[in-house]
């Protein structure tokens, strides 16, 4: 075993210590009687210094172990507090009280040491070890605010509570911060004035856009764990009309835990910008019947099958099922699951929905109890180009994997649709609207109860705006948007597996679940949030280009078709649309066409979709880059990348 080598540095930082500890309790014992006779050494008489000198070494090694006892030769004094301190305190108060009894065996006893001598030696003591222990750290700290004031970014905290504090200290101190706190808002008027680690509070958040430009501030730091959605978003839509970065504190547990520092502060998101706090879920209702079930997810591996895997895996299951065919996917969520949940009863398989005995040997093997299908095509523009895989993807894949389901006493069945599915204009979109149908169909004819759910955008998901807009800010533009006018609803990925989740708890079977997800976003909005709340000018450091619409791409998306109505249910942020009645028999031999057409690679696929999804309308808004139209996308551009400017 290989020896550590010796610390010369502890070793001389505590002989140093000592000998200063020494020199402090000689200076302390005879400056408390110097002072009791105004410093005049000739007045002193000598049965008052006589039992002062005599104690003195017994004073010297009792002290320096009391010292020891309270650890002042072990504590890290640049990181002092207020631990360190009582330590400190206690420890010369203690040496005080030994050294007034042990004077009481010198002292002559018809001239007693005089009282006073006792409290001066005990407060001169404290004095000297203070300045020992705490004068680094405080030449330290005054060595870092004067180095903070040359640093390059200028930084203003919003928040003057706890949070701001331990943040505000870490910057003031930290041998690698490249920040100088200028100023803190906060909309507490009784703080206005006031000073935290010396840093004024100059006023509400009226001010933050004037203090922005009168301080010339870099980066914004919002330091309020316990902040709504809502009023972040208000705080939010203030900060970017001050080009300065955005970050943030992760949430209010962090400074619960603890775990509230510099390197915690995380980038203000979009989702910051969306004003909504995440639904609320029962969770109760959730745990009460994933418990000890057998659950399967396919598409465990994806965005939201991963999520999902997570959510379940912490409600206990009897086993979870992951099924996915990129392996890549499902050995990263099978090893996080294993690492997380020890007890965790999991199956990783690697398998395609598509492949029909695979399917069926796999449900006869595990029997699970709830299905939750995840797994399909969902890139509108890469199915556009491959309607065929779409169809044999999601469609099929989704029929045999219901079917397998049904036959194998599934007793729920979830699949996961989009809002693209209403009114589709495109072969992703109208797939799903089929999926839909059947899960549907099926649900009129097997025991098992099934379901889909319905939502929009998902935030962080593979293939979302949110990842490709941070990629061009940090590449420096431009960042691409297909049309001014486009909106889009969002939320999410841990809004849309609650909502997956609660679905199965409601669901009697043959329901559309759906999301209220508040008003729409529109993606230009978002487009030059995000660059503002990067510390960015729009047109000026990061432009934005407009491309047009992609194929099977529309202006806006809906959540419900006129004809399926509202239901509500026990969460308010939940509602189901009435199933939509069709002829059975016409579309089971629909579906028949379209399989030989998909498998054909048939150039009639879409034609037969319109024909099964009679709201499908695939010329609505086809991909048409006229001259004229790009040449409008390209002076609405030109508009907007000048007005910020």
């Amino acid at each position: 075993m290989k020896k550590e080598p010796f610390n010369y540095a502890k070793l001389y930082r505590r002989t140093g210590l000592i000998i200063y500890d020494i020199i402090s309790v000689i200076v302390a014992s005879y400056l408390a009687i110097l002072l009791r006779y105004n410093f005049n050494f000739s007045e002193i008489p000598d049965h008052f210094l006589d039992p002062v000198t005599k104690f003195l070494p017994i004073n010297i090694i009792i002290t320096l172990a009391v010292f020891y006892a309270f650890r002042l030769y072990d504590s890290l004094w640049a990181y002092a507090g207020e631990r360190e301190m009582q330590n400190l305190v206690m420890a010369c108060v203690l040496s005080g009280v030994i050294n007034a009894i042990g004077l009481q065996f010198f002292k002559s006893h018809t001239q007693p040491v005089p009282q006073s001598y006792y409290f001066l030696y005990a407060f001169f003591l404290i004095s000297f070890i203070f300045v020992s222990r705490f004068s680094y750290r405080f030449l330290r700290s005054q060595k870092h605010r004067a180095e903070n004031r040359n640093n390059s970014k200028a930084v203003m905290i919003i928040g003057a509570g706890e949070a701001a504090n331990i943040i505000i200290k870490e910057i003031i101190t930290s041998n690698y911060s490249t920040m100088s706190i200028k100023c803190i808002i906060d909309d507490d008027s009784n703080k206005w004035g006031k000073y935290i680690q010396g840093i004024r509070v100059v006023g509400g958040r009226d001010r933050i856009v004037e203090c922005a430009d009168l301080y010339d501030i870099d980066e914004i730091i919002v330091a309020i764990p316990s902040v709504s959605r809502a009023e972040m978003k208000k705080l939010l839509d203030i900060c970017k009309d001050t080009d300065c970065k955005l970050r943030s504190l992760p949430g209010m547990y962090q400074l619960v835990n603890g775990e509230v520092n510099v390197s915690r502060l995380r980038d203000v998101e979009v989702e910051d910008l969306l004003g909504r706090d995440p639904i609320a879920v029962d969770i109760n209702s959730i745990a009460g019947y994933v418990k000890d079930k057998v659950v399967m997810v396919t598409g465990g591996g994806g965005s939201i099958g991963s999520e999902l895997c997570r959510q379940i895996a912490s409600h206990k299951p009897a086993k979870l099922i992951i099924l996915d065919i990129y392996e890549n996917n499902a050995y990263d969520i099978q090893q996080e699951l294993k690492a997380k949940f020890k007890d965790l009863n999991l199956i990783v398989l690697i398998a395609s929905v598509r492949n029909t005995r695979r399917i069926n040997n796999i449900f006869a093997e595990y029997k699970p109890d709830i299905v939750y299908h995840a797994a399909a095509h969902k890139h509108v523009p890469l199915m556009e180009d491959s309607p065929g895989e779409a169809i044999k993807n999601n469609v099929f894949g989704t029929w045999k994997t219901a079917l397998a389901a049904a036959n194998n006493g599934c007793k729920k069945f979830v699949m996961i649709s989009t809002d693209k599915a209403v009114n589709p204009t495109n072969i992703m979109g109208a797939s799903k609207r089929i999926c839909e149908m059947i899960v549907q169909t099926f649900n009129k004819h097997y025991e098992t109860e099934f379901v889909a759910v319905r939502f929009g955008n998902v935030l962080g998901s593979n293939g979302s705006v949110i990842p490709l807009f941070k990629k061009q800010i940090a590449a420096g533009g431009p960042v691409t948007v297909t049309d001014p006018n486009i909106i889009r609803y969002f939320m999410t990925i841990t809004e849309a597996v609650s909502l997956v989740l609660q679905a199965g708890a409601f669901a009697k079977g043959g329901e559309i679940f759906v999301l209220d997800m508040g008003e729409p976003v529109k993606i230009l909005d978002l487009a030059e949030n995000l660059i503002k709340l990067s510390g960015y000018k729009v047109g000026e450091d990061i432009r934005i280009e407009f491309t047009g619409l992609r194929p099977g791409e529309k202006l806006y998306e809906e959540m419900l078709m006129d004809e399926e109505g509202l239901q509500d249910t026990a969460n308010r942020m939940i509602h189901i649309g009435k199933p939509i009645e069709l002829d059975e028999m016409r579309f089971f031999s629909q579906l028949e066409k379209l399989n030989v057409a998909a498998r054909e690679e048939s150039p009639e696929i879409r034609t037969l979709v319109q024909e099964i999804v009679e709201t499908y309308h695939p010329d609505v808004h086809r991909y048409i880059m006229t001259r004229e139209r790009k040449e409008a996308l390209n002076q609405a551009a030109e508009r907007i990348n000048s007005d910020d400017r």
